[in-house]
């Protein structure tokens, strides 16, 4: 079955392709986006980013057949900062990120991240990281479970689902993630069990996040990627869970909305800045993708944009009658 990227035509287009700009995939992924990226930008050049080696591995044929003008990289997009000077590429006109795990990513029982198929314990998207989902379920301290799973899951029975897990561990090493299902359901009040959705969706949630390190590097990416925008560039996020989203939201917020220059002498007018919002409101599926992609009931999508040459002009005009 072939993956469907989410928000597919509405980031493309919220990306305002030039076919002569740098663009940056951040997660490359099947090469859904990148795909259509490299399709408007014939005479520029695309960077797809991913620390899934299997996904780089199967997204290049997918983008030979449309140009040789890209460059894939194994790499967490944490790196961005880096790979860019690694290619000697100061300005992007143009940043995407998909945020999560990939539907193959789920797809694949061996990998760990699902807790609908029975797998070692591994949920590691780039496997050549050495620790994983079954390290922290056997080695995390009970306190430490419960950090994991409040910060990242809001899960509300964390502490009962964390002495679960140390209690089992005690008397066997928590080697699957049915083993880890079971352990769940069993501490789990039975009004809580007869909700609809899956009980252990906040703990696997939790736990990937932790071991990949999501968030820590979706805030080192935002700020990173921000600095590296031309005039008039664009970074666009697709996020699927209230963390992200979030921590998207605010950092696009703090560069984009201006705070009053003296609170105590308002008409002295407010802080200059370099960006703008290009959707005050996140962008969210349509009813016809919701209807055949069960993924996009989540995905939020907000964006970008750093100020031009027009608002550098604007702003010392202003400056000087000032």
């Amino acid at each position: 079955m072939e993956h469907v990227s989410v928000l597919l035509n509405e980031s493309i287009d919220m990306l305002n392709i030039k076919d002569d700009g740098i663009y940056v995939d951040c997660t490359l992924g099947r090469g859904g986006h990148s795909s259509e990226i490299l399709k408007r930008c014939t005479k520029g050049h695309l960077y797809a980013l991913d620390c899934d080696k299997e996904a780089i591995e199967k997204s290049i044929p997918r983008l030979q057949k449309i140009g040789e003008n890209f460059t894939c990289i194994h790499t967490p997009f944490c790196r961005l900062g880096d790979v860019l000077d690694e290619q000697g590429v100061a300005g992007v006109d143009g940043i995407l990120m998909d945020l999560g795990v990939s539907s193959p990513q789920f797809d694949e029982s061996q990998r760990g991240f699902s807790y609908r198929m029975d797998a070692r314990l591994d949920m590691r998207m780039d496997l050549s990281q050495p620790f994983d989902a079954w390290q922290l379920v056997n080695t995390y301290s009970q306190q430490e479970l419960m950090r994991v799973l409040k910060q990242y899951g809001q899960e509300p029975y964390a502490y009962k689902i964390a002495v679960g897990i140390v209690t089992r561990r005690n008397e066997k090493p928590i080697d699957t993630t049915f083993e880890l299902v079971d352990i769940i359901k069993d501490v789990l009040p039975q009004k809580v069990l007869n909700k609809k959705g899956h009980p252990a969706k906040r703990t696997f949630q939790a736990i990937r996040i932790e071991v990949n390190q999501e968030l820590n590097q979706l805030q080192q990416a935002l700020e990173i990627g921000l600095g590296r925008l031309n005039p008039k560039g664009r970074f666009c996020v697709i996020t699927f869970h209230s963390l992200e989203d979030k921590i998207v939201k605010d950092a696009f917020r703090k560069v984009s909305v201006p705070k009053k220059v003296n609170k105590r002498l308002p008409v002295i007018g407010e802080e200059r800045v370099d960006y703008q919002l290009i959707n005050k409101k996140p962008v969210l599926a349509s009813t016809e993708e919701l209807g055949l992609n069960r993924r996009s009931h989540s995905a939020k999508l907000r964006g970008i944009e750093r100020r031009g040459e027009d608002y550098e002009e604007e702003s010392k005009g202003q400056n000087k009658k000032t």
